[in-house]
């Protein structure tokens, strides 16, 4: 990488480079490294942006911050060069790291166990217990201890903070999180159902709940279906301000139709497939995570495409948004009787926020469960918080962005501060 001539302002200052204290949050995948940078307090994002292609032939990165985009293309043969790549980014770009008052550094971590039920100070103590529980997520958990031993090796005297997926869910009521398993053997070998995407479920619950407080509305008590649809895709009961249930369980596979990922399946499929098709475990596992789902089903899981192949004539696509809705349909309704009523449901994450024939096809014909769906309010592209449910609707249907990176920088300032 060359660095560019620096570009000061008026005062000398080089632009983007923050006054105020920030976090930088980091999201280590098995090969790529995706970063922010960015203020907690006044939730602005200085910068983002990822590196991709770890440990393959050539590896590709690049920062975004503003109207700068700062490209990289070389080796990256691990996450310790990774972080070293992103540093560099940060330099190319003018906006040093080390002259960005970064005060703590969050690590997104899926998997937490029954352990974590909160953010952690990382310590060797609890970085070895995430190494731990990558056995019930070994596609995820050895990932993140990757990043994090690189990130404390360049940032060795700034606070490290874990936060987990699944922390939200460890308050799950016991029957919603046991297996109907036999009790020895599940508690040996921890099976049980940890939930995920807890992050986001807790930031879009609350900012649900805030809207509607500030509105005037009792929220101590409120009933709400959140649906993170994402490529993962997940659904949760929360009342009040505490999880009831959720769609995901020992690991991201179970529940919703996603766009790699079966969902919910019978798990005799595994013996199924083993016996007469003569996969191994591994063949099957890789099957069911990442050549299943929406991909499985029309070939793609890009929902512009689906959606556009589907104006087009396209039955495979066709089916494949059917049985998509039809699961999500099957979870609204179940989640509606565990709550006792409903009071609200949120669309988030990339499907749930972009694609209006989605949420359609999800809540027609539900105007006997007082579920109204506005069109004209669905169809619209807007940012922000925004209602879609007509105004007769007993029950509010919203559009909530989520935004995990803000409520991971948030939560690690605050670990942060309290470790001082």
């Amino acid at each position: 990488m060359t660095s560019p001539a620096p570009r000061s302002d008026a005062a000398g200052r080089l632009p983007g480079v923050p006054d105020a204290a920030t976090v930088l949050v980091l999201n280590s995948g098995s090969s790529s490294l995706k970063f922010q940078l960015l203020d907690p307090v006044a939730e602005v994002v200085h910068a983002s942006g990822i590196v991709e292609r770890i440990g393959q032939d050539r590896g590709q990165a690049h920062l975004e911050a503003g109207d700068l985009r700062q490209p990289y293309a070389g080796e990256v043969p691990d996450h310790k060069v990774a972080m070293e790549v992103v540093t560099g980014l940060f330099e190319d770009a003018g906006m040093s790291l080390q002259e960005a008052n970064v005060v703590a550094v969050g690590h997104r971590v899926v998997q937490g166990g029954a352990r974590f039920t909160s953010p952690q100070l990382v310590d060797s103590w609890v970085r070895d217990q995430i190494a731990d529980l990558g056995a019930l997520a070994p596609l995820h958990n050895p990932a993140a201890v990757q990043g994090i031993d690189a990130a404390r090796r360049l940032f060795p005297d700034i606070p490290h903070v874990a936060v987990f997926d699944t922390a939200f869910f460890t308050a799950l009521p016991e029957e919603a999180r046991t297996y109907a398993l036999n009790a020895q053997v599940a508690s040996e070998y921890r099976i049980r159902r940890y939930g995920a995407h807890g992050t986001s479920h807790r930031y879009v619950s609350e900012q649900v709940s805030a809207l509607l407080a500030s509105e005037g509305t009792d929220v101590s008590d409120l009933r709400q279906i959140v649906l993170h649809l994402g490529n993962g895709a997940s659904a949760s009961a929360v009342r009040g301000d505490a999880p009831l249930d959720t769609s995901m369980g020992l690991t991201p596979l179970e529940g919703l139709v996603m766009g790699t990922r079966t969902g919910d399946i019978d798990a005799s499929v595994y013996a199924h497939l083993s016996r007469s098709a003569g996969m191994s475990i591994d063949e099957i596992d890789t099957l069911l995570n990442k050549s299943s789902g929406m991909q499985g089903l029309c070939g793609m899981n890009d929902f512009r495409d689906i959606t556009a192949a589907i104006r087009a004539g396209d039955e495979r696509a066709e089916l494949a948004m059917r049985v998509y809705v039809h699961r999500l349909r099957k979870y609204v309704g179940s989640y509606a009787f565990t709550l006792g009523g409903l009071d609200t449901i949120a669309f988030t994450a990339g499907i749930g926020e972009n694609v209006p024939e989605v949420r359609e096809r999800t809540l027609e014909g539900l105007e006997a469960f007082g579920i109204v769906l506005d069109p004209e309010a669905n169809a619209r592209r807007e940012k922000g918080v925004r209602t879609i449910s007509a105004p007769d609707s007993a029950v509010r249907v919203l559009v909530v962005p989520t935004d995990e990176e803000l409520a991971i920088a948030q939560q690690s300032l605050e670990v942060a501060r309290s470790a001082r």
